[in-house]
């Protein structure tokens, strides 16, 4: 431990640095806040960290870990030396997202309407039609604003070069966004001073923007449509999220059985008798919201609900079938669909992918598997993924063995050195270089709103390139500047950010 400064003998990564540049000299973006971190000291850092996280665990900030034998709830975990985006690389995503966005919901629009993408043969009918979860039953539903997926939270991630590249996008029931806003509140209690100095956006605003998203696909045309959010319940890994993100609404929290349908519309019993829903946040997925159009023993859902939905008597944030645009097969169509659908070039690239299934390709992931990242076309959280170059060669053979009976549930990409950022290391008591990506999150009703930031989320074990909270992740509070002049100058080159179009 170096007991006068945090950098200590901060080491030079493979990966590329957000904040520190070779030597362990601070980028021109980090050098006031990291002068101001290291004003602390370690030992007033360590103490306003440990506080932080009494904190998180006092007003219940966690998540659950599914199968944990040692215990299913967790704080969530935090680190508090933010990341800073400047105001110009900040344009640049917010220009990005909002492409993908609209070329998303267009090609939602598309597959439960005209089908044209696939007529011209851009996207393959098999992976739209044989796809399991596009739902049938919402062909030709309309839907307020022809929208469907209307909180979109897309991983970010750069690479080797400072280059923004999208890893994937989140369309179903994206979370995490309660941690964005936790982080944000803490740090401004911990660390004021530094907050007060520095120019930073707010991002308070999300629950309102959120709720005037929602009120905006009302079916009904009233000031105050009855909005509330649908849980599948506390034993679900985001309730905190559910729970907190109804109360800074100011809406109801609502489980399945505390709605019902009658004649065609969805009602939310209350103490004062029946209550007409107009709009429902949903956090249940697609297989679980109504018995009798999906799962016949789901109890999570709400009976005849689909029926509602369909006659267009109550709208469902995100869309019933969304899913069917974001697996990770789908996934390297989205260049492809920016083309299709609004003539651009697309300005964030996708990571290099692979599908397993294609001619040749099977054969060339067997040979290169050592330098691949594999994954299931349907994972999330950091599940049922193979890195090649961390994975024992019995681990490797039994993976490929999978890959091979069903290629096509099955995409490559090569492994990408997720930039890094300086991240507290208890048993060091210094900052070091931990990977990290970003999911901003997009509201899509009548207008596109992006909220500055997002949650950054960090892979605390040294080495690890996999940020999920399930697999021992953590998160930090995202900066963007409000100055135009404070911008990474070592990185903003020409085509240093945007170098490259979207890779399919």
């Amino acid at each position: 431990m170096d007991g006068e400064t945090l950098l200590c003998d901060y080491p030079e990564a493979r990966a590329f640095d957000e904040a520190i540049d070779r030597g362990a000299v601070p980028r021109a973006l980090y050098r006031d806040v990291v002068s101001r971190l290291e004003g602390y000291g370690p030992r007033e850092f360590q103490r306003r960290r440990q506080l932080i996280e009494l904190v998180f665990r006092n007003q219940g900030i966690t998540f659950t870990v599914y199968g944990d034998a040692s215990g299913t709830e967790r704080s969530f975990p935090f680190d508090p030396v933010p990341r800073l985006i400047a105001a110009a690389e900040w344009a640049l995503l917010e220009r990005g997202l909002r492409q993908r966005v609209l070329a998303l919901n267009l090609f939602l629009a598309d597959v439960y309407g005209e089908q044209a993408i696939l007529a011209d043969g851009v996207v393959p009918h098999r992976l739209v039609l044989a796809n399991p979860a596009y739902r049938p039953r919402m062909r030709g539903v309309r839907l307020p604003f022809d929208t469907y997926t209307h909180v979109v939270g897309t991983d970010l991630i750069r690479d080797e070069d400072g280059r923004y590249l999208v890893l994937e996008d989140n369309l179903r029931v994206p979370s995490g966004v309660s941690y964005m806003l936790a982080n944000r509140a803490v740090m401004a209690r911990s660390f004021p001073r530094m907050m007060e100095a520095t120019p930073v956006r707010p991002v308070r605003h999300y629950p309102l923007a959120l709720l005037e998203c929602l009120r905006s696909l009302s079916p009904r045309e009233m000031l105050d449509p009855t909005v509330v959010v649908l849980t599948p319940g506390p034993f679900n890994s985001a309730y905190f999220e559910h729970a907190y993100l109804a109360q800074q609404m100011g809406v109801e929290l609502v489980e399945g059985r505390d709605m019902f349908v009658d004649e065609g519309r969805v009602w939310m019993r209350t103490t004062d008798g029946p209550k007409q829903v107009d709009v429902i946040y949903r956090r249940v997925d697609d297989a679980y919201l109504d018995p009798d159009a999906f799962l016949p023993d789901s109890v999570l859902g709400v009976r005849g609900l689909v029926e509602a939905v369909s006659a267009g008597r109550v709208a469902l944030a995100n869309a019933i079938g969304t899913g069917v645009a974001d697996d990770k097969a789908m996934y390297t169509y989205v260049p492809d669909m920016i083309r299709y659908y609004l003539d651009e070039e697309p300005i964030l690239p996708n990571v290099p992918t692979w599908r397993c299934g294609d001619d040749g390709v099977l054969e060339q992931v067997e040979r290169d598997v050592g330098s691949l990242v594999i994954k299931e076309v349907a994972g999330a959280g950091g599940y049922g993924m193979l890195v090649g170059p961390e994975a024992d060669a019995a681990t490797t053979r039994a993976y490929l063995d999978n890959v091979r009976r069903e290629p096509e549930r099955y995409i490559a990409q090569p492994v990408v050195q997720l930039s890094t950022h300086p991240t507290f290391d208890p048993d060091s008591q210094c900052l070091a270089p931990r990977h990290v990506d970003l999911r901003p999150y997009v509201l899509v009703g009548e207008d596109i709103t992006i909220v500055p930031g997002g949650l950054t989320r960090v892979a605390l074990r040294p080495g690890s390139l996999v940020v999920n909270s399930s697999q021992g992740g953590g998160s930090k509070d995202t900066w963007v500047l409000d100055d135009e002049e404070a911008l990474h100058d070592d990185v903003l080159r020409s085509g240093d950010v945007t170098a490259g179009q979207g890779t399919a």
